[in-house]
């Protein structure tokens, strides 16, 4: 038996197969630079091994005979030949020569010819990305299978106005949606060698696709619902933000809530209208300047997180109030509080005092850890009550 600290052939591929893996061999070869023979090391027995353990030595040497490792050139050196130890060649550096050989031994070959050809085929539709698979061949070689549909969606990119287009409107062979969902990652990696700085936003992260390259976005829809008479053959409608901008719902007061079910199920009130929030009033009410010309209420959970979009929604439209987020309301309803899982940060700048208080009071738990009182959980007749008093 040959000991485990005395090197073997599969442990010269082992240790070629990690420097592989980094990837430095297929740089070399793709960037052109010659050849440099490889030599490993090797570990064997002393001449004191030689001598107490014969049979083993010479087992270890048979193993690196030349015919048992075609694709390996062994340089040997003599142990012993002092102190009366009879002298021995034994095996003490393993090279290898060449590149094919060096493909042959890791049994790798069909992968480079794979990236050869495709790197040449890459480098005549966009020089940078064969550039980045010389720089990154292993990348290359897990997404080798997908590679000339990667690189066709790469240049579709290149040679459009992202901004006109949604990323649904990619057109190239093989290619849809789903595909590029699935190697979004990958595409990154490209597109940020081939586009120009201008075309990156580097701030988006590069799962987000569609805001780092500037392609066209879902529009942002708002919904509402008439709480009086309608001027429209409608009681409720969606609409995109970008065209409610423009254009006044005709109305002296809004209310802003973030449950649907208590959205729908608001009373009739004269003159005014209803907004779904749905835990996005800030951003969906920043598209309406005319809101600066209304009556404008948000309503939303008693918890750290109402809170926190009031503060928001306030920070935009300095006029805003509160309906039913006041210390009575939470304190009426105890038997219907709740516990709030996560709270939302802190150093809120745009509450009232009553607000801050009472938003403080939830934070360090003074009346229970983490509590919360949902909005959909206060009584209707609460709601009616106090949608008088805010008509009055």
């Amino acid at each position: 038996m040959i000991p485990a600290e005395w090197t073997r052939p599969e442990h010269v591929v082992e240790t070629l197969r990690r420097k592989w893996t980094s990837g430095r061999y297929l740089t070399a070869a793709a960037s052109g630079h010659p050849f440099e023979p490889i030599g490993v090391p090797l570990q064997g027995p002393t001449a004191t091994d030689a001598l107490h353990h014969y049979e083993q030595a010479l087992a270890w040497a048979q193993c690196w005979a030349p015919d048992r490792n075609p694709y390996l050139r062994i340089q040997t050196k003599s142990i012993g030949g002092r102190n009366g130890l009879p002298s021995h060649t034994v095996p003490a550096r393993a090279w290898v020569d060449t590149r094919p050989a060096l493909w042959t031994l890791l049994g790798v070959t069909a992968h480079v010819d794979r990236f050869h050809t495709l790197h040449g085929q890459t480098a005549r539709q966009d020089p940078a990305i064969a550039q980045w698979m010389a720089d990154h061949p292993m990348k290359f070689l897990a997404h080798s299978a997908d590679w000339r549909r990667l690189v066709r969606t790469a240049c579709w990119i290149r040679d459009h106005d992202t901004e006109a287009v949604y990323l649904r409107e990619i057109d190239t062979p093989g290619v849809d949606t789903k595909f590029i969902e699935a190697n979004k990652g990958i595409l990154a990696e490209l597109l940020d060698c081939v586009l120009p700085e201008c075309r990156v936003n580097t701030s988006a992260p590069k799962s987000d696709l569609v805001a780092r390259y500037g392609f066209r976005t879902k529009p942002i829809y708002i919904r509402l619902r008439y709480l009086g008479a309608s001027p429209l053959p409608f009681s409720e409608v969606t609409v995109r933000a970008e065209e409610l901008a423009n254009w006044s719902p005709g109305v002296r007061t809004v209310f802003v809530l973030e449950n649907e079910i208590t959205y729908l199920s608001l009373p009739p009130v004269p003159n005014a209208i209803a907004i779904l929030g749905s835990g996005y009033a800030a951003a969906l009410l920043r598209h309406l300047p005319w809101l600066d010309d209304v009556g404008l209420c948000y309503w939303g959970d008693i918890d750290t997180h109402g809170f926190a979009i009031l503060d928001q929604v306030r920070g935009r439209f300095l006029h805003t109030t509160s309906l039913l987020m006041d210390r009575a309301t939470l304190l009426a309803h105890e038997s219907h509080w709740g516990e709030e899982k996560t709270q939302a940060r802190g150093g809120l700048t745009h509450l009232t005092l009553e607000e801050a208080h009472l938003d403080q009071d939830l934070r360090t738990g003074a009346y229970r850890p983490h509590l919360r009182l949902e909005q959909e959980r206060i009584a209707i007749t609460a709601v009616r009550e106090a949608l008088a008093r805010h008509r009055e």
